[in-house]
This record gives structure tokens, C-alpha cells and sequence, in this order.
């Protein structure tokens, strides 16, 4: 028998780390995977990033707030080399 693993969310509604979504969980994030996130993060929800990458929600969002800051997010926004 197969035993399910349950969902669980965190006080802000966000999935915590769970193996059947998050297949890339600990593991570094590819060029492909940062120019994706910064072309649909303003346009999409975090959640449907998070299953499409295999990254928790919360990596998501605190990879986002470093891009910004060192003022890589635009530049991966708009480099069009993956997607």
C-alpha cells in the first residue's frame, strides 16, 4: 500500500515542500529556471511557477526579492534566450 504524503500550507496560504511537486527541492536554479520565473512572475500566480519549476513557493519568492536587489530581474525578464 501505498502511503500519501499530506498537503500542507503555511499562515500565508503557500504549499509547503511536498516530493510529488517539488521534484527540483534543493537543488540550484538553472538560467532556464530564473528567466522563467522573472517572465511570468508579475503575470502569473507563485503557485503555478512553483509547479511548473518544481521549487517551493517560498524559494520562489525569496529568489525573486534577492533578484531584484542586485538588479538581475529585469534583465532576466527580458532576455527571451529560453522562453
Amino acid at each position: 500500500m501505498v502511503e500519501e504524503i499530506e498537503i500542507v500550507y503555511d499562515k500565508h496560504d503557500r504549499m509547503q515542500y511536498h516530493p510529488d511537486f517539488h521534484f527540483a527541492h534543493g537543488q540550484p536554479f538553472s538560467d532556464s529556471d530564473l528567466e522563467y520565473i522573472c517572465k511570468f512572475y508579475e503575470a502569473d500566480h507563485t503557485r503555478t511557477i512553483s509547479f511548473a519549476i518544481g521549487k517551493t513557493e517560498h524559494a520562489i519568492r525569496t529568489k525573486v526579492n534577492y533578484l531584484k536587489k542586485i538588479g538581475l530581474f529585469e534583465r532576466y525578464k527580458n532576455r527571451n534566450k529560453y522562453w
